[in-house]
């Protein structure tokens, strides 16, 4: 992998720039096209985009932001659900309070923030999950958690933070933060991603993004700054009653008698733990389960990039686009929700980036999100910690040539 990496160093030159890697949770690939977003389409103009990235399986918040800032499949880092569990214990703690938990994220996976502060690097995390972990022990240089019950849609906040982090790249010098937004994440697992609400909150971020890039003029960043902006998964509607019957998997089999453990009520993955002996009669009664497929561990296609984890119970289960798994009741609110298949088009989600190092007006073909760790430690200069990317893949988004200008310029077509 570093031979690769090295090629491209050679390419970009010797000069390291500063890195700001901002994710919108939940921002499908094509949430800006029935939506006037022209700060998203400036970015594209003067910066490059993709068609769309694909997420790794799972199409959650922790697993998906660990692929990004590790370079590794769901499989090598281990943080297999939003949710911290333990299988044999039956403890369960909610997604927010699993943040603060290291020995959920410090599972010898090294992060980007802990390889590039151990090459003398300056990084910090804002909001970003993973980024309040100690990693053997060591912290990230400087995080910053959410604060409990504040509103995700609070552009006031969204503006504060953006000037909090820009901050600390110029006057604190910097060289590499991540910053993480909930929305439209939130709006679109409570309203659905085909209503005006999902509209509006796009039409909010699009706006806030305007107020980032004249936050960089004002400080001065625009010719030593890369921003790269993307999510971690997508949103499709999630199908009701009475339009369709709704999954109860306690009607298929009888779930206190055969399972020890399960997570079953929680989008379109459910994992769960059958009772010794009791597995081939799990995954037989989940068979004629509709609109679900279930796997053994050990059946798990290899392109999941699942099997292989020490953490996954003996029994994956995936619904089908739109299906929610409820265990024992219909328990389940939502009306948009994620967790699905990462080769579903509502599952894919967004890329675009601008700065010093990349090329303008350059759209590219679709790639894996897995492969946006060796692009960051290229734009970084500094050597990765072994991942399952390739540089290779982003190659055509960033300078080769010297005199190629990239870069919003002060000034230009200001908001």
């Amino acid at each position: 992998m570093w031979s690769e990496v090295l090629l491209v160093l050679v390419a970009l030159g010797t000069s390291r720039h500063k890195l700001l890697l901002v994710s919108f949770d939940g921002f499908r690939w094509d949430y800006d096209q029935d939506v006037d977003t022209p700060e998203l389409d400036l970015i594209s103009l003067r910066g490059v985009k993709a068609k769309y990235i694909t997420p790794p399986m799972l199409t959650m918040t922790s697993p998906s932001h660990f692929t990004t800032i590790t370079g590794r499949w769901v499989e090598d880092h281990e943080v297999v659900h939003n949710m911290m569990f333990d299988q044999k214990t039956n403890l369960k703690i909610p997604h927010k309070q699993t943040l603060r938990r290291s020995e959920w994220w410090d599972t010898g996976a090294t992060p980007l923030w802990i390889t590039a502060q151990n090459q003398g690097l300056k990084v910090g995390s804002f909001h970003f999950p993973g980024g309040g972990a100690n990693y053997s022990g060591q912290p990230v240089g400087r995080h910053v958690f959410e604060i409990p019950g504040f509103p995700d849609d609070n552009e006031t906040e969204w503006r504060q933070n953006m000037d909090t982090v820009l901050d600390w790249f110029s006057e604190e010098d910097f060289d590499f933060v991540t910053l993480y937004f909930g929305e439209p994440d939130n709006v679109g697992h409570a309203r659905g991603p085909d209503t005006p609400q999902r509209k509006a909150i796009i039409r909010q971020i699009d706006h806030a993004l305007g107020y980032l890039r004249h936050g960089i003029e004002m400080r001065n960043l625009t010719h030593n700054l890369n921003v790269i902006i993307t999510s971690d998964h997508g949103m499709t509607t999630v199908k009701k009653r009475p339009l369709v019957d709704e999954i109860v998997l306690n009607n298929y089999l009888p779930l206190l008698q055969l399972n020890s453990f399960e997570i079953l009520d929680y989008g379109g993955f459910g994992i769960l733990t059958p009772k010794p002996g009791k597995e081939p009669q799990v995954l037989e009664a989940l068979a004629k389960v509709p609109n679900i497929t279930a796997y053994a561990k050990n059946q798990i296609p290899k392109s999941f990039h699942l099997g292989k984890s020490k953490r996954m119970p003996p029994v994956v289960i995936q619904a089908d686009l739109g299906f929610n798994l409820n265990s024992r009741f219909i328990v389940y609110v939502n009306k948009g929700d994620h967790g699905y298949h990462s080769g579903e088009m509502d599952m894919k989600t967004i890329f675009r980036a601008f700065g010093p190092d990349f090329r303008q007006n350059v759209v590219s073909e679709p790639f894996d999100s897995i492969h946006l760790y060796p692009l960051m430690c290229n734009l970084l200069r500094i050597t990765p910690a072994p991942h399952n990317g390739s540089a290779q893949v982003t190659m055509e988004l960033l300078i080769q040539d010297k005199g190629e200008r990239t870069g919003f310029e002060p000034g230009l077509n200001r908001s």
